[in-house]
């Protein structure tokens, strides 16, 4: 069996028809849910591409893996899927976005080059790279945001768009005139982007898939990462995604004015930011979320070119299909845009199973609430794989028995982490770095939110606030509730998550071993070690005398 695991940057939990969406039509992700389960609590461990990427890769929270933000490179030597497949007979192939950033100085510490295998895979967060495009060719004063090669930049010069960057000029950008209408002002996100349909981000990494599909044919079995940078920002879609929706498709912001009134510290500095300050307008939400809308709109469209294929070519009845997000994004809920908090519109994600064996078939077209982790699926991934889960290594839990109908004990909360100690709200708060981190716990019903720094916690009650908009931590009138989420907290924090060299049955095969090679310390008359042990140990020494 093969897996395509495909993620899309950005895409909140409820922005498909099969969540609920009043108005966008999803009819591929309800396709995939109606031959699947849909996990309906799915929440990331990182509200943030890197970090929450590389829980995804590594099956592991941030606080273990250690690469909490962008640009924190995963440390040389931190086991992937990929490296986890690989032992059960998978290949694991990108094609797409990692946001990885590679450990170098660990790497020339060991003297790994990237031309070698090894040295590749640790440079690609594990994975055999048949592209690699993480799809933000900002350019400015000082260069590339990215300073890598971009290959889709190369395929736009190749079908005659000229420009040093023509991923911001045509993929990316409008017409305004004779002006180039960049897709970074929001009010431009209304303009069809000046590019060819098929020529746009979303169709152009599709037909990257589809060439890997057709060419791994018949060899071994393989999972590809499909990642896709869309509908993450610019909030511009070529024709004829651009103008599918309107300001009459823009359901009202989720905020409430009781969120403004003495926020927590953390959330307040968020509520200040650009980005925050930008979708309070109203104005900008309905330039904006149409866009995004079209965006999704394309990434359904390009699914069903995946699905189609794979039905046509026979592969649907032996390949996987996992539809997820990095993250959400707020969209101007909460007073707030982009991601990085816990609310749901930020932290919870879509998340879509379609396994194609028998054993599923109980559970097609269903749903499931239990609390899912993002690092549950490289736990699931292996065991689809027929290997075993090195569960001292791999912190999630394999999705297997939800998707036979079984109804396994599972986890009682799941958690989140975010490290903002790199952006202005942690210098405007006056924090060191190593206090601006912030832990979600939530239990189904309550969520909490612990800040170091010497801040007060937050905390909602789902059942009668689903919104989040009271934050019952301000007063002392849930203290019980919160205490008891700390204790959650602390035992997560006191987590087996470091002893990654031995698996609980290499400690158990090591117990009572030295016994048996001839150690035998502290021992007070000899009576303590068992007579044909001891025999052979005076009979080896009595020889020795003798010889």
């Amino acid at each position: 069996m093969n897996i395509l695991f495909i993620m899309y940057d950005q895409l909140r939990f409820d922005y498909l028809s099969c969540a609920g969406h009043p108005y966008l039509q999803t009819p591929n992700f309800d396709r995939v849910a109606a031959q699947g389960v849909r996990f309906t609590n799915a929440y990331v461990q990182s509200p943030v591409c890197g970090g929450s990427r590389m829980c995804f890769y590594t099956g592991r929270y941030a606080s273990s893996h250690g690469a909490h933000w962008n640009g924190f490179p995963l440390r040389v030597g931190e086991m992937t899927m990929g490296d986890h497949l690989r032992n059960s007979g998978m290949s694991c192939w990108l094609i797409g976005k990692t946001h990885m950033k590679a450990d170098v100085v660990g790497m020339e510490r060991l003297g790994l080059s990237t031309d070698s295998i090894i040295g590749a895979r640790q440079a690609e967060c594990g994975f055999d790279t048949w592209i690699r495009d993480d799809g933000l060719w900002g350019h400015g004063p000082d260069g590339f945001y990215d300073e890598k090669r971009s290959p889709y930049n190369a395929y736009l010069n190749s079908k005659g768009y000229e420009s040093e960057n023509p991923w911001a000029d045509f993929a990316n950008a409008g017409v305004d005139g004779e002006d180039v209408a960049s897709g970074w002002i929001f009010k431009n996100a209304d303009k069809p982007a000046n590019i060819m349909e098929q020529d746009s981000e979303t169709p152009w990494l599709t037909t990257k898939t589809l060439e890997f599909i057709d060419q791994m044919d018949g060899k071994e079995p393989w999972l590809a990462h499909v990642s896709y940078i869309k509908p993450h920002w610019p909030y511009i879609v070529p024709a004829p995604y651009h103008n599918m929706f309107d300001a009459s498709h823009v359901s009202p912001a989720t905020r409430h004015e009781v969120e403004l009134e003495n926020p927590h510290p953390v959330f307040g500095a968020y509520q200040g930011n650009k980005i925050a300050l930008a979708f309070q307008k109203e104005e900008v939400r309905q330039k904006v979320i149409p866009a995004y809308m079209g965006l999704i709109k394309q990434c359904d469209h390009q699914l069903g070119r995946l699905l189609d294929h794979l039905e046509d070519t026979g592969r649907l009845q032996d390949t996987m299909i996992v539809l997820t997000s990095d993250h959400g994004d707020y969209l101007g809920d909460h007073w707030l845009g982009e991601k990085d908090l816990f609310h749901d519109p930020s932290a919870k994600v879509p998340m879509i199973i379609y396994d194609p064996r028998a054993h599923a078939d109980a559970t097609r077209g269903t749903t499931c609430d239990a609390l899912v982790e993002s690092i549950d699926l490289a736990a699931t991934f292996v065991e689809a794989a027929g290997g075993k889960v090195a569960d001292h290594i791999l912190e999630g839990r394999s999705l297997m028995p939800w998707l036979k109908g079984e109804r396994p004990e599972w986890r009682e909360y799941a958690i989140s982490e975010y490290d903002y100690s790199a952006t202005p709200q942690a210098m405007q708060l006056g924090l060191e770095p190593r206090d601006a981190r912030l832990f979600m716990v939530f239990d189904g019903r309550y969520k909490l939110m612990h800040a170091e720094g010497g801040f007060r916690p937050m905390l909602f009650d789902l059942e009668t606030d689903p919104e989040e908009f009271y934050d019952l931590a301000k007063g002392d009138s849930h203290k019980a509730e919160v205490d008891r989420l700390y204790g959650h907290l602390a035992k997560w924090g006191l987590r087996m998550s470091q002893r990654v060299t031995k698996s609980e049955d290499d400690i158990k095969a090591m117990r009572g071993r030295s016994l048996r090679r001839g150690i035998l310390p502290f021992l007070a008359d000899g009576t303590e070690v068992d007579e044909e042990l001891l025999s052979k140990y005076r009979g080896k020494v009595k020889q020795k005398f003798v010889e």
